[in-house]
């Protein structure tokens, strides 16, 4: 319920963005089970129905974003060495050109799409394995589902050393992809039992652990996959020694002790007053179950700065972001 009534509050807040129109936020909401009266006195703050909004009720047509880059030297240009000539009378010879070798550029890692066994049934997921993993993890989408940008994250972290899989929670709904629009995709994860959830996280795991034998796992969130990494940590999960949930709001009360080797980082937007809201439950709770933990703060950036295809998207936070996680994996998932 509590995740339920974050996507409800997070539908309203949207729309009082301009982010959705009113009438797709009265739409989503009833798909919720909200009824017309709760849902428009919910929407007070949103525009008139005529107004244009930055977000449609179409699916997403954004494009994925590429994969980390993988620096490697450019082709060397040809480049002439003078030889010194021997001709009789200094005659000059012309400059034997040397061309080097062009550098073959390491092929990105790519996502796959694959079917594995969940606890109800086929799950769906995008995996992005590493030559040589460093460590392995679990992505959690946002309230949008298993959208292009979260498909485009696992190929990101393989090519940084990590094998990754992103877990469609949509999944006993036929998946993100057959969902009618976004808006119904936000709407059956409302609907969705956090208990059914939490169990496909944990086959999710399973798979992960599958596929790189030994890796330590992670597990990391964004938005409404942020809060189910808070309840992925609180539900107990002994094999993780990695947690990064990014502007995800905290489940109030919960016992994290059940996930004892858990290095949590909290990532957070400092414009984001309404997850912002139960950092400090979160802190006390990360304290009494004695985890190693750190909650940082993006100054300046709102929620879901890190997802680069929506309008709250921040360059310069998400690429510091990103490298913070990656230094808090180096540290916590090393062998």
């Amino acid at each position: 319920m509590a995740l339920k009534n974050y996507i409800v509050e997070e539908v309203a807040l949207d729309c009082a963005d301009g982010l959705l129109t009113r009438r797709e936020a009265l739409r989503r909401l009833g798909l919720m089970g909200l009824t017309g009266a709760a849902a428009a006195t919910l929407l007070a703050a949103c525009g008139d129905d005529d107004e244009e909004a930055a977000t449609t009720t179409g699916a997403a047509t954004t494009q994925p974003v590429s994969a980390a880059p993988i620096t490697s030297s450019p082709p060397a240009a040809a480049t002439t060495q003078a030889v010194p000539s021997s001709a009789p009378g200094g005659a000059s010879t012309s400059p034997t050109p040397t061309t080097a070798a062009p550098a073959v550029p390491a092929a990105p890692p790519t996502g796959e799409e694959i079917r594995f066994n969940g606890p109800n049934g086929e799950l769906i997921g995008v995996v992005a394995e590493a030559a040589s993993p460093s460590g392995a993890v679990l992505v959690i989408h946002e309230n949008r589902g298993l959208t292009e940008h979260i498909r485009s994250i696992p190929p990101r972290l393989a090519a940084d050393g990590y094998t990754a899989l992103a877990i469609d929670l949509l999944s006993e709904e036929g998946g993100t992809a057959g969902m009618p629009s976004e808006g119904d995709a936000t709407a059956a994860l409302g609907n969705a039992p956090t208990d059914r959830m939490i169990a496909d996280l944990r086959a999710g795991l399973d798979e992960l652990a599958r596929r790189a034998p030994g890796a330590k796992l992670a597990v990391i969130g964004f938005c409404f996959g942020g809060g189910m990494t808070w309840q992925l940590v609180a539900a107990g999960e002994t094999r993780l020694d990695a947690a990064v949930p990014f502007y995800g709001p905290f489940p109030s009360g919960s016992d994290l002790s059940g996930s004892p080797n858990a290095a949590v980082l909290g990532i957070y937007a400092g414009e984001d007053s309404r997850v912002n809201g139960s950092m400090d439950d979160a802190e006390q709770a990360l304290t009494a179950a004695g985890l190693t933990h750190e909650l940082r703060v993006f100054e300046g950036v709102d929620h879901a700065f890190f997802n680069d295809t929506g309008q709250r998207y921040d360059a310069d936070a998400a690429a510091e972001a990103y490298q913070a996680m990656l230094d808090w994996f180096g540290e916590h998932l090393a062998a």
